[in-house]
């Protein structure tokens, strides 16, 4: 017994010295098919998409696995079928561990697939299992920077990120450790996650408690590391940020938009808010994102 735990303490520490933080290890193709991207997509009747997402039949759509702190970690990536070099949007997606999870039917029903029709490889991932909510699992957001470089069509000198509520969290501190990153839009994050447990004090007991590290021993320090406001001055200066809020939200305030634009404001940091009457998931103005997406990304890339 001695000697197969012995063996096993050696092969991974051999993998984790040899480990490549964003190696690039699988690359799926997905076919687009009524089992594989949803009946709701497809003519009732036929094969054939429905008029409003035939943009998807130029776009590659793959379930990807990448290393990233020793761990395989899997994700998605979109790009246009033509060939050439196009601009690169890392996403953090929302939700944790498996709620919110990046599948091939969310990424086609939303501004996603159609961002890569329109020329940009949209790469995303789904976060380590031990989700830390914010923390070592940050790495599985910087280290995707290394697998587009195995990504032929993506042009790395042009990366862009889109964070949309834990997912503007993570791109905040993404933000704060990489100057790779030209510009981002954060869609409904919170900014301050001392004002999310005392409006919602179910997030601190059903999440924030379960995947922070220690939390209820450390839990101003590990709040204040997750709020940008209490370090807005981290973030990288040459990285232009587009704040998008709906002003119904109500899992996060619209006021934590508000707070942190204050901040960026004193510090003459290269941003934007926009305001929309809509709610956390911006349902009701799926159109209008998916051209603001386009227009900033295709002025800031």
């Amino acid at each position: 017994m001695r000697k197969i735990v012995f063996y096993t303490l050696i092969f991974f520490n051999v993998f984790l010295a040899n480990a490549q933080n964003g190696k690039l290890l699988s690359k799926e193709l997905i076919e687009l098919s009524p089992k594989s991207i949803g009946e709701d997509l497809f003519r009732l009747a036929g094969d054939s998409l429905i008029n409003q997402y035939r943009y998807l039949y130029g776009v590659n759509l793959y379930d990807i696995t990448y290393e990233s702190d020793g761990l395989i970690v899997k994700g998605a990536l979109l790009e246009p079928k033509r060939m050439g070099k196009y601009p690169a949007i890392i996403f953090n997606r929302g939700g944790n561990r498996s709620y919110g999870t990046i599948s091939a039917e969310r990424l086609v029903s939303t501004s996603l697939a159609e961002l890569a029709s329109h020329g940009y490889v949209v790469i995303a991932s789904n976060y380590r299992d031990n989700d830390e909510y914010g923390g070592k699992d940050v790495n599985d957001v910087l280290h995707l920077i290394e697998t587009l470089k195995e990504i032929e069509k993506a042009d790395v000198n042009r990366i862009g990120m889109y964070g949309w509520s834990r997912g503007g969290i993570m791109t905040y501190l993404a933000l704060a450790k990489t100057d790779k990153i030209k510009t981002a839009v954060i869609g409904n994050a919170p900014s301050n996650l001392f004002d999310v447990v005392s409006e919602r004090p179910i997030v601190e007991e059903k999440i924030l408690s379960s995947y922070i590290p220690d939390y209820w021993k450390n839990k101003e320090e590990e709040l204040k590391k997750r709020s940008v406001v209490y370090w807005p001055e981290k973030l990288n200066k040459e990285t232009s940020i587009l704040i998008l809020s709906g002003t119904k939200d109500r899992r996060v305030n619209p006021e934590q938009a508000d707070n942190i634009a204050v901040k960026l404001n004193e510090l003459n940091y290269d941003f934007e808010l926009k305001k929309f009457d809509t709610g956390h998931s911006f349902r009701s103005k799926q159109k209008e994102l998916a051209a603001l997406l386009k227009k900033w990304f295709d002025e800031r890339l």
